[in-house]
């Protein structure tokens, strides 16, 4: 099955992490915590999750990887001012390996400057960023542009866990 890299900071938002998460391991996939230390443990904003992350951007590569999940919160933010992350984010986009993203993910995307020309979708309060960033919104649940599928909310998980899952068979 498919080795999926799960980039994450603190105040992620829960339910956009953990049940994505549990739905991919229960259908045999691997997923690995990178974060900007290795051995952090960051928190969901809800208080109801916490990970330790198992590697920093410094130890890892795309080739590692067969796919890459973004979840929403405030870790998106917190992710795209570090440099490693940014980089990591882009060369995964560029890659043409599956992206998902939910929520604020696009964030961390607009700063690796990978929108332009895109559709995607988001939370309400990014979506002129995402206009900004040269990108098409789209108030839609799950909206798929080449290898990156992106939802709104927690919401739309289990459309986005259903996308990203046949998107992995693929």
């Amino acid at each position: 099955m498919s080795k999926i890299v799960v980039i994450l900071g603190n105040m992620f938002e829960d339910v956009e992490y953990t049940e994505p998460a549990k739905v991919f391991k229960e259908n045999g996939h691997e997923l690995t915590v990178v974060g900007l230390k290795k051995g952090q443990k960051v928190k969901g904003k809800q208080g109801n999750a916490s990970e330790t992350i198992e590697k920093s951007f410094n130890d890892v590569s795309i080739d590692d990887f067969d796919a890459l999940f973004i979840p929403g919160g405030h870790s998106p933010d917190e992710l795209r001012v570090d440099e490693d992350a940014v980089e990591f984010t882009k060369e995964f986009v560029k890659s043409g390996k599956p992206v998902f993203a939910i929520c604020h993910a696009p964030q961390i995307l607009i700063t690796a400057q990978v929108l332009e020309g895109r559709r995607i979708t988001g939370w309400k309060s990014i979506i002129q960023d995402i206009k900004n960033a040269g990108a098409t919104y789209v108030d839609e649940e799950v909206v798929e542009d080449g290898n990156i599928i992106s939802s709104r909310s927690p919401d739309d998980i289990p459309a986005f866990i259903k996308a990203s899952l046949k998107k992995l068979k693929e």
